[in-house]
């Protein structure tokens, strides 16, 4: 019974078990419970959150799945992946914990879906290739799109020739509006840039997402300490973001680039 349960339901708690068993006329702890939850394989985790999917967007992830399903891995090897993320500062979002097995991470009934926009926190944006990390920077400021390509003007060739990418590299990124502005497009059609067409609502593609999820990312923000009265959202200390950087592009990257 306790296996079904939270196999229909990963969100069960330990206490609805005892309860539900109680009623039942079984006695048993919660010790007893997780311990015949682990023999099956199930451990408890924090759900992952997920971008909200309306139909149309998993139309556009099956089509770019089946598009790409044949292309080689020097391909892959051949992209830029790039993204931004807000780290919180103070502690993070309310998380929920769920009953899963390994690798079952994203199962639909193991996520949150999540709506953009949502603070104590500091904006990156970074990038990386099957090579290795390219840069990652602080946005001191709101982002709009003039800013966005300033941030590629500054950090995306530079990161290019760094990771000595092939000719005809291509760059990857997201469908936020200031990605998809008319003056941004013109911006990297004049540049030479080849761009990765990409569905909406799909930041688990992007295996930089894996990196963005890694303690050490928290971390860097969480560790961050501001003296009183210093806005918070203009003075982090620049040799942690250097340090967060190797520690973020490290082990997990070399997984990411195996995988």
């Amino acid at each position: 019974m306790i296996t079904r349960t939270v196999s229909k339901n990963p969100r069960t708690t330990r206490g609805d078990l005892v309860n539900d068993l109680q009623r039942a006329g079984t006695k048993v702890t919660k010790a007893t419970i997780s311990n015949t939850l682990r023999r099956q394989g199930l451990k408890s985790c924090s759900a992952r959150r997920v971008p909200l999917l309306k139909p149309v967007h998993v139309q556009a992830r099956l089509k770019f799945s089946r598009e790409h399903l044949d292309d080689p891995e020097e391909d892959w090897e051949n992209v830029i992946w790039s993204d931004e993320t807000k780290i919180e500062l103070f502690g993070e979002n309310s998380t929920r914990r769920v009953w899963r097995r390994k690798n079952a991470e994203l199962h639909p009934k193991n996520t949150i879906p999540t709506v953009k926009h949502g603070g104590g926190n500091i904006m990156l944006w970074g990038c990386f290739s099957a090579k290795g990390p390219g840069r990652l920077i602080r946005v001191k400021e709101r982002m709009n799109g003039a800013m966005y390509r300033e941030i590629l003007s500054d950090n995306l060739l530079p990161s290019a020739r760094a990771l000595k990418m092939k000719r005809g590299w291509v760059f990857q990124h997201d469908n936020d509006p200031k990605h998809t502005a008319r003056a941004t497009k013109e911006w990297l059609r004049k540049k030479h840039f080849k761009v990765l067409e990409w569905p909406s609502q799909s930041p688990d593609l992007n295996p930089i997402e894996n990196l963005w999820n890694v303690p050490t990312a928290k971390d860097i923000g969480k560790n961050i300490k501001e003296p009183s009265g210093q806005d918070i959202n203009t003075n982090v200390n620049a040799n942690k973001l250097k340090r967060g950087e190797r520690e973020i592009f490290g082990e997990e990257l070399q997984e990411l680039r195996e995988g």
